[in-house]
Order: structure tokens, then sequence, then C-alpha cells
């Protein structure tokens, strides 16, 4: 059967994963077994992508990043050099916790910086924007910006990776898209 996707030389994908069409695995990345790996995806050089990781379409993972067991990312997600993902909260060397992973979603359109860090079991909502460098050891709401470690929220962003500036009336628009989001209860959501 003929692979519709590109992976280099010097990358290992085992067998028993699903790639799909116009992806594309750079040097010295692993791809490891029971992975789903979605259309026009681009993985960078020296990325660990585990046993069992879901990715949608569109997925841009940047050189040395390493994705754990537990991880699944919606369409367009974007995982910036050398971000890392945990899947366990209490490792110890002596002690397999193989089978208690805990798992964390990253939704639609969602960024994290380079050298961040997701400790397990916390989500991050649809386009929410991780700074570089930040520890995220709690939930992300969607559209929120967190920077820091540990992170914290700064505001939100658009779509279009924007900061939006809401006005008295809890509207804010995207200045690129001209996108039109709505604050209310501390949830951003785009209505026009």
């Amino acid at each position: 059967m003929e692979n519709n996707y590109f992976a280099h030389e010097s990358a290992f994908v085992d067998e028993g994963c699903t790639i799909g069409d116009g992806t594309k695995i750079w040097h010295f990345s692993h791809i490891m077994s029971k992975c789903v790996i979605g259309t026009n995806c681009n993985i960078g050089q020296n990325v660990v992508i585990s046993p069992e990781v879901v990715l949608g379409n569109n997925v841009k993972i940047q050189n040395n990043v390493s994705i754990y067991t537990g991880v699944t990312c919606d369409d367009d997600v974007f995982l910036g050099p050398s971000c890392v993902f945990t899947n366990v909260t209490n490792p110890r060397s002596a002690v397999n916790r193989r089978g208690s992973y805990a798992r964390t979603h990253v939704g639609k359109g969602a960024s994290i910086g380079a050298n961040a860090t997701i400790v397990c079991g916390h989500d991050i909502g649809e386009f929410a924007f991780i700074g570089a460098g930040a520890v995220v050891t709690k939930n992300v709401p969607a559209f929120a910006l967190l920077v820091g470690n540990p992170a914290r929220q700064l505001g939100w962003m658009s779509e279009f990776g924007h900061r939006l500036q809401f006005d008295a009336n809890s509207k804010a628009t995207c200045p690129e898209s001209g996108q039109v989001y709505e604050l209310k209860d501390n949830i951003v959501t785009r209505i026009a």
C-alpha cells in the first residue's frame, strides 16, 4: 500500500499508525505505534509522538516537541519549538505508572509557544494562546491568553491570534479579520 504522506529517511514510523494524506514528517522524528495523525500535518525535526496520540488535520509541530500518550489535538493546532506535554502527575523511576496516564486535550486552533510545558490532565480550549515558556497547571478557557510560570491569564485572543480589547459593551473586534467577539460571564464567543 502506498503512503500518501512524506517521511524523511531518518524519521521512524512504527507499524500500526494512521497518517493522513499530505502530512510531512521531518528529520529524526519518531511516530510510535497506534498514533492517529490527520491530513496536511507538519511534524518538525526531532519530534517524539508517543503511542495512541491523536492529532487532527493541519496540526503544525515545530522542532524538538514531545507529545506523550494521553494527548489529543483538534484541527489547526500549533505546537511551538521544544514544547512538552506530560502524562503522569507524580512520576517515579521505580514506580510503573503505565496505564494511569492523565489525559490532555488541545482544542481547535490553539497555539502553544516555544518551551511551554503542559502539565497533564489540563485541557486547552479552542483558539487559546499559550505564551513561550509558560507552565500550564490548570484548564485553559477558549480564546484565553496565558503566560508565565505558573501560567496566568492576561487576556483574550482572536482566532487570528490578535489580543482582543473589549469595550464597555463587552464586544471586541479582531483587527485582522474583522470578526466580532463577546465576553460574557468570563466566556468569549465569536458572534460575527
